[in-house]
């Protein structure tokens, strides 16, 4: 039987991005999914993420010391990527994403003995046709405390909209690559005219900054500050998939949170593309699926 190691890394939604690609690559070939969740971390000095798939309902095996290339590790993987970029994509043993943009050669590729696989693949493209299979594999193993509890008790009371703000600069930098203010004050008009009367409720990696982004009487909105940290992201995660509809921002993460709801009609919000740095960074090709509103 072929064998599919896929090197997870980055934050949840890259995680989720990762696990999700290989998923499908491996069922279509009748090949085993093994998940290397520590190679990706090891050396993230920057972030310092940590592997957090054990919050889904996936049962893939974690990879050995030998399937992740253990000793020398950085040296052996260097050496499979430079070799199998010379050969011709569908004989490769060792594939790395190239770029963001949906690299339709996965889909079609082949896997024979062993193949490893890293990027994040971001685009529901890698594994909408196994949507059924991918949607139990990812059901989020609630959190059982009494907050997260009662905050989900009141999302499914309303008519909820999740509104994700996250700031990957100081709200108040010069040069930012967060989403303008303007793109949220838009996004919530046109959910009026989607949802009139919603409860929005505002996940946030800095709740208080969040706040001010919005125009929302205090009374039709919600900040959710209890999860903090990347070790409670899967909370945050589960209780924002509760919701009816969906104001993302330029992140995976809410990505995720709009793509796993499963109401009936919603409606997801997103930025249009953005280039940083001469580098489209967000809404570039198969990422954002096209019945979500691009604002």
């Amino acid at each position: 039987m072929a064998k599919i190691i896929s090197r997870i890394a980055g934050g949840m939604g890259n995680q989720l991005f990762s696990y999700s690609a290989a998923r499908r690559l491996a069922l279509v070939n009748n090949a085993e999914l093994i998940l290397d969740d520590t190679s990706g971390f090891t050396r993230d000095y920057r972030f310092c993420r940590h592997y957090q798939l054990d919050h889904f309902n996936i049962t893939s095996r974690k990879a050995t010391k030998s399937e992740r290339l253990e000793p020398l590790s950085r040296i052996r993987r260097f050496a499979k990527r430079a070799y199998n970029r010379r050969r011709p994509f569908e004989d490769r043993k060792y594939i790395q994403q190239k770029g963001v943009n949906f690299d339709h050669r996965l889909i079609k590729f082949k896997p024979r003995g062993t193949t490893y696989i890293e990027g994040y693949w971001q685009s529901e493209k890698y594994f909408l046709d196994v949507e059924q299979t991918l949607r139990a594999d990812l059901r989020i193993i609630p959190p059982i405390d009494s907050p997260n509890l009662a905050i989900a008790s009141a999302i499914q009371r309303r008519v909820a909209v999740a509104v994700h703000i996250r700031f990957f600069d100081a709200p108040q930098a010069n040069e930012t690559n967060n989403i303008s203010k303007d793109y949220y004050i838009r996004s919530i008009a046109e959910m009026e005219r989607f949802v009139p009367n919603a409860h929005y409720f505002i996940f946030s990696d800095r709740p208080n900054a969040a706040r001010s982004q919005l125009k929302l009487p205090a009374n039709r909105m919600t900040c959710i500050s209890n999860n903090n940290g990347d070790i409670n992201a899967y909370a945050d995660l589960w209780l924002m998939s509760k919701c009816n509809h969906f104001i993302i921002a330029n992140s995976t993460f809410s990505w995720w949170g709009a793509w796993l709801a499963e109401t009936t009609n919603k409606c997801v919000i997103t930025p249009r593309g953005e280039v940083h740095d001469g580098i489209m960074s967000w809404g570039f090709d198969g990422l954002l699926p096209d019945k979500w509103i691009k604002i």
